[in-house]
């Protein structure tokens, strides 16, 4: 895990060096744009309070790497640097980085003037709500179903739940998010549940019983759209692995035990046929807790790491920007290590110990 987060770390830290239109050079546009609006704006705020309070001076001959800084003096230009932390070689911020990491320390960002871990933490439960429930639905639908698919295989249950998946594949989650929005939330037909956020206003007021049911009524429609277009693949992977396990000589020789069909499904294949569920429930969750959640934030306006990665993607804060990449790479690698202990779980044979001739 540790050199796994290392290397994501440093390619992320990378990419990011090569990215056009950082946050020095959007302030010299600013600066150039409004003049010394402008530049009191950035005096009181911008990157924080720095105490500094410099005006744009005519250049003085000096050639400067960034575009659109003629007309500002180097100096300037150079405080400019040190304030977002850019006047020092990349490889010393790399390294000043990766030690301030692992004390969790994520820095500021660099518009909101608040550190990186307190947006994370303000964003996360947004995300893991719609994340947590949304991978428990689809669990708990697309494993039964894919069970039963496997077990009825060319059957009229079959074919016909082979459809409805089809269809819920081919479904973008923002597009089926739209849909019911429309349907559901005042958009022409019905108006029952909320178009926006994760709570009412008057949520503090409600007793817990009415927060509950709250919070429940608003998750119902940003869940069911991210588990429209998540369920489709799980199922098919499970009805496929219960497929090729089902085959096999050794539920032939069960069977012929005199084991009944639950018997042979439950004692035999189950444990054989969810190491392929399990091996790629880290990919799986991390695309809906993160990935997938990034247009169902914008379109029900839930504030949470998906929609906080774009804004500061957009405006180059690239300490949020990696602040959250970490984060994320951390919950990863953690996933993979339950994965690796779930693996145990179901099948005891399996063993992570290098093995001796």
């Amino acid at each position: 895990m540790i050199p796994t987060l290392l290397g994501i770390m440093f390619v992320s830290f990378a990419i990011i060096q090569f990215v056009p239109g950082g946050p020095v050079e959007q302030m010299m546009a600013e600066l150039q744009g409004h003049g010394a609006s402008a530049t009191s704006r950035f005096s009181g705020g911008g990157g924080g309070d720095t105490g500094m309070s410099i005006s744009p001076q005519a250049s003085t001959g000096q050639q400067s790497s960034y575009r659109g800084s003629q007309g500002l003096d180097p100096e300037f230009i150079a405080e400019l640097e040190a304030l977002y932390g850019f006047d020092k070689p990349s490889y010393i911020r790399f390294f000043q980085m990766v030690g301030n990491y692992l004390k969790f320390d994520l820095g500021e960002s660099y518009y909101r003037d608040v550190s990186v871990i307190d947006l994370v933490l303000e964003k996360m439960p947004v995300s893991i709500s719609l994340g947590l429930w949304s991978t428990l639905l689809i669990y708990l639908i697309s494993i039964p179903l894919g069970i039963k698919k496997a077990v009825k295989d060319g059957q009229a249950f079959d074919i016909w739940t082979s459809a409805a998946v089809f269809i819920g594949y081919a479904i973008p989650a923002f597009m089926f998010a739209i849909f019911l929005i429309i349907l559901f939330a005042g958009g022409r037909y019905f108006d029952i549940f909320p178009l926006r956020g994760i709570v009412s206003d008057n949520w503090e007021d409600l007793g817990n019983v009415q927060k509950v049911l709250d919070y429940a009524w608003h998750m119902v429609l940003p869940t069911a759209a991210m588990v429209i277009s998540g369920f489709a693949a799980l199922t098919m992977l499970t009805k496929n692995s219960f497929l090729d396990e089902i085959n096999k000589q050794y539920v032939l020789t069960a069977r012929a035990k005199g084991l009944s069909e639950k018997q042979v499904l439950s004692g035999h294949v189950f444990r054989n046929a969810m190491l392929i569920v399990i091996a790629g429930f880290p990919a799986a969750f991390m695309s809906i807790f993160f990935t997938g959640s990034l247009l169902i934030e914008v379109i029900f306006s839930l504030d949470g790491l998906g929609l906080l990665g774009y804004e500061s993607i957009i405006n180059r804060d690239y300490p949020v920007v990696l602040g959250t990449l970490y984060i994320y790479a951390l919950i990863g690698l953690v996933m993979t290590l339950l994965r690796d202990i779930v693996y145990v779980i179901v099948d005891p044979r399996i063993s992570f110990e290098a093995k001796t001739s």
